[in-house]
């Protein structure tokens, strides 16, 4: 009996401790349900805030705190004591995933939807050396490369941007200056009836397809004044006084025979020639004075100045589309083909001499050239205007000075179409260069010229240091 006795206290002493170590196991689960339950809701509330992203890097952290907790606060059992440390180094690397995980992006508004979504850029691992190398990045689509022109190619394009004159502005001046052209006759026959002026024809680059740019050269009004023949000769000028071979002068010849007053152009004699400088004052004071140039601008739907300032006969014509200055020569035609003398301001022993005008012959061999071999001379010519107008000290070299140098190219038998511009230009700038260095650069149509004459030194010196600049690096005068 106290063997039985003892063994059945044993046994309700066992059973006892067996229910209370199961109700405190219940009671943990219990716990864990409940602090379960609360995460889970947490967790689902946390979802419509933070989104997905956020509520999982929230899940991550309270899980790993709560089993912290769990394993500091609670009674050690069986199924713990298994590989304890490895458990803890769990719940730490649990909570490096919240140091180290990404934050994602934000749900975007509704608005946003239809813009794309940039992806977050990957982060080294925390767990990784630290002089690791980066993934490479992902290839990129490049901008396209720079085309590689040559000067030949950058030459072409500066002249179709620069150099070209539209159509329409060119048939709109050349309507303008002829309409001008027609008034100005019919105001010098009832002014002047007793002096015979000729036709007055416009003329110059724009009528000879020389125009550089929207109408920048002068329009050229030639009134040709009617010489009887045999009373008047032409003296070269280097038998006059000036003894300058641009300069002539116009004699009045057959005085014994046909006095003084037998010509209406005896008037403007002095010292037995024809002053051209007499003959600019006549003019000049008529064209500022008694034209009514609004009458007439306004007939032809544009406004018309005469020039003040200016020693020239310049009208300065302002239309609508366009701007474009009309140079109004006295002319006395030579008696050489293209032999052309004009009244020009000309100062000191030269004042009453006639200049001659070289344009006219010039023009016409450039066009003879170009219409044998089909070339680019007259092209070249453009290039070198419009670069030398852009030009601060190639500006000095004027249309003249350029038009002798693609002249003394031009008679060459070398390549002169179009594929052979670019070389043309250079070798038009070395020639330029060489003819600085002697300060002479003769006339082709008259020898004894030199253009360079009314240059400085200091002009020279500029001019000849630029173009060298220039043929170091032809691109830069473009």
């Amino acid at each position: 009996m106290n063997k039985r006795s003892c063994s059945s206290r044993h046994t309700e002493s066992t059973r006892q401790t067996d229910m209370v170590l199961f109700f405190q196991k219940r009671g943990k689960r219990h716990d864990d349900d409940v602090l379960g339950n609360a995460v889970d809701f947490l967790l689902a509330n946390a979802r419509l805030v933070l989104g997905v992203g956020g509520a999982a890097v929230l899940g991550i952290a309270t899980l790993a705190v709560k089993r912290l907790i769990d394993r500091a606060t609670s009674p050690r059992d069986e199924d713990d004591t298994k590989g304890d440390s490895t458990c803890l180094e769990d719940s730490w690397k649990e909570l490096s995933l919240l140091k180290t995980a990404p934050r994602l992006q934000s749900r975007s508004p509704p608005a946003a939807l239809s813009q794309p979504v940039l992806l977050p850029a990957r982060l080294p691992s925390a767990h990784g050396p630290a002089d690791a190398n980066p993934p490479p990045p992902p290839p990129q689509r490049g901008l396209p490369a720079p085309l590689c022109l040559t000067f030949q190619e950058k030459l072409l394009l500066f002249e179709r941007d620069h150099v070209t004159t539209a159509m329409s502005h060119v048939a709109l001046a050349k309507q303008l200056a002829g309409d001008i052209a027609l008034e100005l006759q019919a105001y010098l026959q009832s002014k002047f009836p007793e002096l015979p002026f000729g036709a007055l024809v416009p003329g110059g680059p724009l009528y000879d397809g020389l125009q550089v740019g929207a109408c920048s050269d002068h329009v050229r009004l030639l009134a040709p004044l009617m010489l009887e023949p045999g009373l008047w000769s032409l003296v070269p000028g280097v038998d006059t006084v000036a003894r300058d071979p641009r300069c002539w002068a116009v004699r009045r010849t057959q005085l014994e025979f046909r006095p003084r007053g037998s010509s209406p152009w005896d008037r403007f004699l002095v010292g037995g020639y024809l002053s051209s400088r007499v003959l600019l004052g006549l003019l000049r004071k008529a064209l500022t004075a008694s034209v009514n140039w609004p009458a007439i601008g306004s007939l032809l739907g544009c406004l018309i100045l005469p020039s003040v300032a200016s020693e020239e006969l310049l009208l300065e014509v302002q239309h609508e589309h366009l701007e474009l200055t009309i140079a109004v020569l006295l002319a006395v035609p030579g008696d050489a083909e293209h032999c052309l003398l004009v009244a020009w301001p000309l100062e000191g022993l030269a004042g009453n001499l006639w200049l001659q005008d070289l344009y006219p012959a010039e023009a016409a061999r450039l066009q003879a050239l170009d219409n044998r071999d089909a070339g680019a001379r007259r092209r070249l010519l453009l290039l070198l205007c419009r670069v030398c107008q852009g030009h601060p000290a190639l500006r000095r070299l004027g249309r003249a000075h350029l038009t002798q140098v693609v002249l003394h190219l031009g008679e060459e038998e070398v390549g002169w179409a179009e594929e052979a511009l670019g070389g043309r230009f250079l070798q038009a700038l070395e020639l330029l260069v060489s003819s600085l260095e002697r300060a002479h650069l003769p006339c082709h149509c008259n020898p004894s010229i030199n253009l360079f004459d009314g240059l400085r030194e200091e002009d020279i010196d500029d001019i000849g240091y630029a173009l060298y600049l220039g043929l170091q690096a032809p691109e830069g005068l473009l």
